[in-house]
């Protein structure tokens, strides 16, 4: 094994600020544009008056959907411009090509929109009732998944406690550095396009859809990403179709550049979730039943809510063994603001109720948490709530080291002494456990290509359109190679993302970037070393097999000195005349999936991971500290140990903001915190102790036994830090966020009620 970590291979262009992002791209004779947008959250379109915009000097053009050559948008889904419904509060209804940036705002306050406003509504638990107004066709459901296993009436009967809670998470935004941004640019073949995104193909298949276009036509070049969490997936491909629709009418290159506040208007956000869950125990601990109802918003449009949801369906009891479950999840059309994929994908929101969950049924059996947590805990060869037989089972190991590193039996007794005067303290624990790329749902559709070429001097180039979001998921694909060449960083260069000549990796969602792209290199650069081996076995007249690729050499395990190097073999391939290259292909295994029952193997893999959160509560003020918290997670293998902590940082601090003050207000369809002086992250002032945790048990499908990161580190965080507060108050907060109002009123009203604990005074 090479050391365990190295520099991140896109690092040092973006310290020294010699990185381009899109909005640094700048073209000969180029316009600028803006969106018309709807200020109803639902409304028919009567008629657009250009004539306003038009004559303002500057404006060179303004488009509707009837300008659009082929498709307006894909069915249910978010259109480029709406072609004769508007559906929230941002639709984009026209939109103005100038020479200024300002004469495009001009222009675009100057197009007249008459509408005739249609009945709106925005409670999903309402949309589906009788009467209520049709977003889409003849119904406002979504889509719905269901699990069921063993018999839930018979499960609740054996229990002898049962439970019953509501839960809700709220709408949150990607909030990335870098808002949505687009060029596109007319060229003799078709159309270049210049966006951050993290599905490169996927926005690639969009414009040409909009442009009815071949997609050999559409090129796709990605210029550095200021960060996505989700975002700049759809939300990309409806700008660079805005942009494309522009450029190829106009015959000039176009840009479009969102403010934060259109980011914030027009971006896609977390789901908002209400779930119902009735829990049976046997008084020893041991589960017997679960029944959980979840309503999730999918706003205006579809998106991705279909893998959202059968996600959370699977995930929604927890890493629990649950003999008889009954899941329904269904999400449905409002007319609120798109909700679409974020970082978790449907997991944090079930991970928050099932936690929570957790820890107040294991209070009521007396149970400690953590104890509780090991008896239900899966275990190898354990059946999940799918009736899946689950293999590689880390989670006791995840429970061990949270133990040992929160120190969780001396901390409780500390804290309980301690519960007295206006700052009180407490410990809370969480555990997750989340699948690998798309699963079951996403069957037949989750898929990458990568390549390697070996250049003359044994340089070595990857090709991939794994999308650099901030991850490191390009020093991953180095770091796999290098471990499988036996070759130094320095002789990797990673290729732009350009849909011209990279091969189709998917998009980089899902946990499925380590998983399934990471093995398509390592496909790729197996084929290498094959290739080279047997140029090498030739040169030093040994068998292939016997070869050891390490340290810039190629040599015979039996003498080390009976050796070549990797540069002087790469020119050897040449000079023989043998490809040079590897071509790797991956997708993850399949199984039995029964859809209607949500039965068999929902993922061929899983992580696995478990939170533990201090915190210091200000009774006066409602004001909530994490003063500690320990984030251990299976990684597999840390390839890059550095970027694994990194990753840890990040996704606690995500979680941290969910948990406690990120909040998208929106009150009739219409958001109220439409920058970041509203809506609130958290800062350095909020962040204290994070103490990362690896634990490594080799994934048996992931590239040189890797596991996925960076959607997971963030689901297990809310739910720590919201049982922290619970032990801390001796009362509990259902509802997300926990800021400083709902703390507070908790607090007034466990005192009114004279309950007992810290709360009581």
């Amino acid at each position: 094994m090479a050391d365990r970590s190295m520099i991140r291979v896109d690092v040092l262009a973006k310290a020294l600020g010699k990185a381009k992002y899109t909005e640094d791209l700048k073209f000969a004779n180029m316009l600028y544009l803006k969106v018309v947008r709807s200020p109803h959250p639902h409304a028919r379109i009567v008629r657009i008056d250009k004539e306003k915009a038009l004559a303002i000097d500057g404006v060179v053009a303004v488009f509707t959907a009837e300008d659009i050559p082929g498709l307006a948008c894909q069915s249910k889904e978010r259109p480029i411009l709406a072609p004769d419904v508007v559906r929230y509060v941002g639709d984009g209804v026209a939109l103005i090509a100038a020479e200024t940036k300002e004469a495009a705002r001009q222009g675009a306050e100057a197009v007249q929109v008459e509408y005739e406003l249609l009945e709106a509504v925005f409670d999903p638990e309402e949309v589906l009732q009788p009467g209520a107004p049709l977003i889409h066709g003849d119904t406002n459901l979504a889509v719905q998944s269901k699990v069921e296993k063993g018999n839930v009436e018979a499960g609740f009967q054996e229990a002898d406690f049962i439970l019953e809670r509501e839960y809700t998470t709220h709408r949150v935004e990607h909030a990335p550095i870098e808002p949505e941004v687009a060029i596109a640019v007319p060229t003799f073949e078709g159309i270049t396009v210049y966006c951050p995104t993290n599905s490169p193909f996927q926005v690639r298949q969009i414009v040409a859809e909009t442009m009815a276009m071949p997609q050999s036509q559409i090129r796709l070049i990605q210029p550095t990403v200021g960060g996505s969490f989700g975002s700049k997936c759809y939300d990309s491909g409806v700008l660079a179709s805005r942009a494309a629709l522009a450029a190829k009418l106009t015959g000039r290159p176009c840009k479009i550049v969102y403010s934060r506040e259109e980011s914030i208007l027009e971006s896609t956000k977390r789901h908002p979730y209400k779930m119902k869950y009735k829990v049976g125990a046997k008084k020893s601990g041991e589960l017997t039943a679960m029944e959980i109802k979840i309503i999730a918003d999918s706003g205006a449009y579809k998106s991705k809510s279909p893998f959202v949801i059968s996600r959370s369906a699977i995930e929604a009891t927890g890493p629990y063994v649950v003999p008889n479950v009954r899941t329904e999840a269904t999400c449905v059309y409002t007319n609120n603001v798109t909700s679409c994929a974020m970082r978790g994908f449907g997991s944090p929101q079930v991970a928050y109720a099932s936690e929570l969950l957790m820890d107040e049924l294991a209070g009521e059996l007396g149970i400690d948490p953590l104890h509780f947590r090991r008896i239900n805990g899966l275990k190898e060869n354990s059946l999940s709530a799918t009736g899946q037989r689950m293999v590689n089972v880390s989670l006791d190991e995840c429970l061990d080291r949270l133990e040992q590193s929160i120190e969780w039996s001396k901390r409780k007794a500390a804290l309980k002494q301690a519960k007295t005067g206006r700052i009180v303290r407490g410990l809370g624990l969480a555990c997750m456990y989340r699948g690998e790329s798309f699963g079951s749902a996403g069957q037949g559709s989750d898929y990458a290509a990568a390549t390697i070429q070996v250049q003359r001097d044994g340089s070595i180039t990857l090709y991939s359109s794994m999308s650099e979001v901030g991850q490191g998921g390009h020093t991953m694909l180095a770091k796999v190679v290098c471990e499988i060449l036996g070759v130094k960083p320095s002789r990797i260069f990673i290729s732009p993302v350009d849909t011209y000549y990279v091969p189709d990796s998917g998009s980089t969602v899902a946990t499925r970037g380590t998983y399934v792209i990471g093995n398509a290199i390592k496909a790729a650069a197996e084929e290498v070393k094959g290739k080279f081996a047997a140029i090498a076995a030739e040169e030093l007249g040994v068998r292939a097999e016997e070869l050891i690729f390490r340290d810039e050499q190629i040599f015979w395990k039996d003498d080390p000195k009976k050796s070549i190097s990797f540069a002087d073999l790469a020119a050897k391939c040449y000079l023989k005349s043998k490809s040079p290259y590897g071509y790797g292909w991956w997708s993850p295994p399949g199984g039995y999936w029964d859809r209607e029952k949500g039965q068999g193997e929902a993922y061929s893999s899983y992580v696995y991971g478990a939170c533990g959160a201090e915190v210091q509560v200000d009774l006066d003020t409602g004001k909530v500290e994490v003063t500690r918290l320990v984030a251990v997670h299976d990684v597999g293998n840390a390839l890059n140990e550095e970027e694994v902590k990194g990753q840890i940082f990040g996704g606690v601090s995500m979680g941290l903001g969910y948990a406690l003050m990120e909040d998208i207000v929106v009150k009739e369809g219409v958001i109220q915190t439409v920058n970041f002086d509203e809506y609130l992250l958290p800062t350095s002032l909020d962040i204290h102790e994070i103490i990362p945790e690896l634990v490594e048990r080799p994934s048996i499908y992931g590239p040189l036994g890797a596991k996925g990161l960076g959607e997971p580190v963030t689901s297990a965080v809310a739910p720590a830090i919201l049982n922290a507060i619970a032990d801390a108050l001796g009362t509990r907060i259902y509802d997300l966020p926990a800021n400083l109002e709902a703390v507070l009123a908790k607090v007034q009203a466990s005192k009114a009620l004279g309950q007992g604990g810290c709360c009581n005074g």
